[in-house]
């Protein structure tokens, strides 16, 4: 199994250890882009499990997750949804912004994350047992989460929580480094550019530039194109359509790419021009 590369922001590797080996569910929270699906498949790849992943939305039911039976060459079948088959095959279940599923589709979840570690499929006449290999990971961005879309307090109380974050600065930089390829001074003031715009993030409101977009616009300057324009296309488009809003998230941009502690020209990969 792949081990997906990963940098940690804290103790998350440890006590997702611990929580495996102790058989509880595990909650990840953090800003977008913060590192909680990599450090799922990471975790993956260093315990030796399949991780399913389920991807959280609104239309989300119960019978999306366990399964249903379906009508094949004429006879009536049940099939497995990915829960179920994450289940028997003692895998890490990953349930990704989990806070986007309806509460009555959660409610299959009870009996996984308490003492019982079991799955009741009603509808199917079936009950398993989960082996001690299998371990249900959940996700969301409680930041920006919509008032009608809370998880109710006896839910998250189920689960161990741990709370992620942004690296720090060095340690983000290296990521991009690994990931795009790029040297290291691209990657600290494309770096520094989120992180003047993260600041700015009390005064705008909105979501602040991850690690994962300054991976893609790493790789657009791996790619040839000069950061300013990496910066535009990744990391300020997506932030805002107000013009005047536009326009000071581009001074602060640029004015953290042109990093006066290192010269200026053009990096091996593209970079600024001068």
């Amino acid at each position: 199994m792949t081990d997906h590369y990963y940098q940690s922001s804290g103790s998350e590797v440890q006590l997702f250890k611990r929580a495996a080996q102790q058989r509880v569910p595990l909650m990840l929270t953090g800003p977008t882009g913060c590192g909680k699906t990599r450090l799922v498949e990471h975790m993956g790849g260093v315990l030796g499990r399949e991780v399913v992943t389920i991807s959280c939305h609104d239309d989300l039911t119960s019978s999306d997750l366990v399964g249903r039976f379906m009508v094949t060459g004429g006879d009536v079948v049940w099939n497995d949804g990915p829960l179920t088959r994450a289940v028997k095959a003692g895998a890490i279940c990953y349930m990704d912004e989990v806070v986007e599923a309806r509460h009555d589709s959660l409610a299959v979840l009870h009996s996984l994350t308490d003492h019982r570690r079991t799955l009741y499929l009603d509808r199917a006449g079936q009950t398993v047992k989960a082996p001690d290999s299998f371990m249900l990971v959940c996700s969301y961005n409680p930041a920006y989460r919509s008032s009608l879309k809370e998880l109710k307090p006896s839910f998250r109380q189920r689960f161990v929580t741990v709370a992620m974050r942004y690296l720090p600065a060095e340690r983000e930089a290296e990521v991009l480094v690994a990931e795009a390829g790029v040297d290291a001074a691209v990657a600290r003031r494309l770096v520094n550019c989120a992180i003047g715009i993260r600041k700015a993030d009390d005064i705008f409101h909105f979501e602040p530039p991850s690690t994962r977009v300054l991976v893609t616009a790493a790789r657009l300057v791996a790619a040839g194109a000069t950061e300013m324009e990496a910066a535009e296309a990744c990391i300020l488009a997506p932030l805002s359509n107000d013009g005047a809003i536009a326009d000071g998230l581009r001074e602060l941009a640029a004015a953290s790419l042109l990093d006066a502690s290192t010269p200026t020209p053009r990096s091996t990969a593209g970079g600024i021009k001068p």
